[in-house]
């Protein structure tokens, strides 16, 4: 059974902060949600991309978003369903609950050991 991702851009989630409390409420209502329904693996919002950290090949650490990189994720959830259409369910159940789009992509299977 595949995991799935379903994400969004930061910056997509553009809501006024007197509704932060109603979209906090329903997006943990579908993590509820997917839980019950025992397909919930794990979700998190993150920080500012201005908190990131880079690590280069070398072992360079560098402070701060890169220049060249343009989109950083705003938040995801992971979840094990049978199909690409119970991924898409979720996710139509998060767009709604968080107010803006997301994405939806297969994880790739762990390599055999």
């Amino acid at each position: 059974m595949p995991y799935y991702m379903i994400s969004f851009n930061d910056g997509t989630m553009v809501i006024p902060d007197d509704d932060l409390p109603t979209v906090a409420r329903d997006a943990m209502a579908v993590v509820q949600a997917a839980r019950d329904a025992g397909v919930y693996v794990f979700a998190a919002g993150l920080l500012d991309p201005s908190h990131t950290s880079v690590v280069a090949t070398d072992g360079r650490v560098t402070a701060g978003r890169p220049p060249h990189v343009r989109d950083f994720l705003g938040g995801f959830t992971i979840v094990h369903v049978p199909t690409r259409e119970d991924a898409l369910h979720w996710a139509r159940r998060l767009a709604v609950a968080c107010r803006c789009a997301q994405d939806v992509r297969e994880c790739m299977a762990e390599p055999a050991q």
